[in-house]
């Protein structure tokens, strides 16, 4: 059964074009090509990016955080509570109005208190300044480190210049050492991210960020095993050339650096743009789609790859959306944040108000009126959602870009 199964699975219709074989991909005349075998050694070097990447934000990253005045911010710490808990892990983070009047005769807590302490609980789950300039720093060392390297790989080569020469041979084209290892460490890269992306900071794009990773490894695996390397490496660098500039980007926002950022991050936009939406599809994707056929017929692989891809391109045009969205609020002077982000400037604006709201509550008369107002006030906030509120408060003179 596994046997059948293995041979169908590396049944030469499904990943070569007719009249090819695998053994016309086995190392002969001078020339090398890559194998499935070979992908075996990025799992060991997926568990060693997680390790250097571990070392790096704690003996590097966290010390120029330290000297860019960003430290680690000390949320206030709700108090235990197992039936609040409960339903804070197992139901929502955000009860109903309902819900928290059934919460607030369970626990014998007042109403304030039950959306004081979710408030509060929200607060500790937020995550750092310090937490995202190091899972910054680490993406922007590796993303410019990739893209030099891979300039260097390819600056020589014919096919970075001109498409139409990455079918020329196809598929006798000898791997180069260069191409190994670029791919190797690309691929490795990415699997780390797949596996650290549960405790790395988390976004509203979390579940596109998942499929990104995912049809990444997919597409080199699969461009590796049926020789697609050369048109592999250059999707690679396009991917590349952006993502640098995004994570200076947050690096410079959260030193507050702001118009240093703000520079980044137009310049992020249109390089964007130009490499995702334009010399993605109408380059890349063209290379892949049009030219083949003129080499050979199609085949299931083809399709495959070309369907891949074009997942990749939605991803991108979601991405841009947003981005788009976030330079007609940065134009207009509203944009306070990252539009991935969850609501974290209002969680924190509300955590940093409860020690006042707790103290004030100490010296409040004992006769019951302000703390009915000032309950049904939070009663109608959370009913109308205005933890949620997208909008910054009107008297925030301040802006500036969150990411």
């Amino acid at each position: 059964m596994f046997d059948t199964l293995y041979d169908w699975f590396w049944w030469d219709r499904i990943w070569l074009p007719v009249n090819l074989t695998w053994a016309d991909l086995e190392d002969r005349e001078g020339r090398v090509y890559a194998k499935a075998s070979h992908l075996y050694v990025t799992v060991p070097y997926t568990f060693a990016f997680l390790l250097i990447r571990y070392l790096f934000e704690r003996w590097i990253a966290t010390p120029l955080a330290v000297s860019a005045g960003i430290k680690t911010r000390v949320h206030l710490k709700a108090q235990d509570n197992p039936v609040l808990e409960r339903y804070y892990i197992t139901q929502s983070r955000n009860p109903a109005q309902a819900d928290i009047d059934g919460l607030s005769k369970k626990s014998s807590l007042s109403v304030r208190q039950v959306l004081r302490w979710f408030r509060r609980r929200r607060s500790q789950d937020l995550p750092g300044t310090l937490k995202k300039f190091r899972e910054a720093s680490w993406r922007f060392v590796f993303y410019l480190s990739a893209f030099f390297g891979g300039i260097a790989a390819l600056y020589d080569k014919d096919w970075f210049y001109d498409t139409w020469e990455v079918w020329t041979g196809f598929p006798k084209q000898s791997m180069l050492e260069s191409q190994y290892w670029y791919y190797i460490l690309e691929m490795s890269f990415y699997g780390s991210l797949l596996l650290s992306v549960a405790f790395d900071v988390k976004r509203k794009d979390f579940k596109q960020q998942i499929i990104h990773h995912l049809a990444t490894l997919v597409l080199l695996s699969f461009s590796w095993c049926v020789n697609y390397i050369r048109i592999g490496t250059l999707v690679i660098i396009v991917h590349d050339a952006s993502d640098v500039l995004l994570e200076s980007a947050k690096l410079f926002n959260y030193a507050k650096w702001e118009k240093t950022c703000k520079s980044l991050f137009v310049l992020f936009a249109f390089v964007f743009m130009v490499t995702r939406l334009i010399i993605f599809p109408f380059w890349l994707i063209h290379c892949t789609w049009v030219y083949p056929v003129h080499h050979y017929p199609a085949f299931f692989g083809y399709y495959f790859f070309n369907v891949m891809l074009v997942v990749l391109l939605c991803l991108h045009i979601f991405w841009a959306y947003l981005i788009v969205c976030m330079i007609r609020k940065f134009m207009f002077g509203t944009l306070t944040r990252d539009e991935r982000s969850d609501n974290e400037e209002e969680e924190e604006e509300e955590e940093s108000s409860l020690t006042e709201e707790e103290s004030e509550d100490q010296h409040k008369p004992g006769n019951g009126l302000a703390v009915d107002e000032k309950e049904n006030k939070e009663s109608k906030k959370n009913k109308n959602g205005g933890f949620g509120c997208l909008s910054p408060p009107e008297n925030i003179s301040r802006s500036k870009t969150v990411y």
